[in-house]
């Protein structure tokens, strides 16, 4: 059985975030079948292995998916026997090095109560996935006007010692006006508090969202690309669902 092309490898927990996020600080939250774990459906589109070159996390990634399952996995640029790919998508991820973070007086913590705003603001911005209990993942900070919700950032993978920062908008009618680096800031002022450091990815021909990221104190630290995958013997029609959620993160802005 042949194995998965996959990225350069190495021991750096930020190499495979969602394995180390999902079997450490975000393991309440996994799906998890031996080698092979994910989020929950409607907490984040994230799928990972252990080790993409073992067969047995492929076979366990089949198990967790079910039949017709689709899964969304870093690393990967063509899939193993027995898998296909469905789609593919490129980015960036970017590590805090000179990052100033600090709190600021408008954001305001969000909650449950608050995720259809959160949707709404979503569907219009597309910052990248973002689902129903995404809100478990970690903090989320907004910035309102007039009691509408404008501009928001919170956390999503968090690896140990490590929280990405993720979902960042801001409403068209309000940007120009730092609403975004200021939420960063304040997100990573918790995420700092911890003990930990921030991290982020952006879609690799997201060249204005890059070059914020970095002109705030972040810099590249390697290219990523996400797959869409699915068994061979999977029917596209069961499929359908499931691939169009999954699909969301090879969207990913932030």
């Amino acid at each position: 059985m042949s194995t998965a092309s996959i990225e350069a490898t190495s021991s750096h927990v930020l190499d495979n975030p969602a394995w180390a996020a999902l079997t450490g600080p975000h393991a309440h939250l996994a799906e998890r079948v031996g080698r092979a774990a994910r989020y929950p459906l409607d907490v984040a589109p994230f799928h990972a292995v252990t080790d993409l070159q073992d067969p047995r996390a492929w076979a366990d990634l089949a198990t967790l998916t079910g039949p017709g399952g689709t899964a969304a996995v870093r690393g990967v640029t063509q899939a193993p026997d027995g898998w296909e790919v469905v789609r593919t998508g490129r980015g960036v991820q970017l590590v805090d090095t000179g990052l100033r973070a600090e709190p600021d007086p408008e954001a305001v913590p969000l909650g449950p109560d608050d995720v259809p705003e959160i949707l709404d603001l979503v569907a219009r911005t597309e910052p990248g996935p973002y689902l129903p209990r995404t809100v478990e993942m970690g903090t989320y900070l907004g910035i309102r006007h007039r009691g509408r919700l404008i501009a928001l950032a919170g956390e999503r993978l968090h690896p140990p010692g490590w929280t990405e920062i993720s979902a960042v908008c801001t409403d068209p009618a309000h940007r120009g006006r730092g609403l975004a680096t200021r939420l960063v800031r304040a997100v990573a002022a918790g995420i700092k508090e911890r003990g930990e450091r921030p991290f982020l990815h952006a879609r690799a021909d997201n060249a204005d969202a890059i070059r914020l990221y970095e002109s705030i104190g972040f810099t590249l630290r390697r290219p990523t690309v996400f797959a869409l995958v699915r068994p061979t013997g999977a029917r596209p029609a069961e499929a359908a669902g499931r691939r169009e959620t999954a699909a969301a993160v090879l969207e990913e802005t932030a």
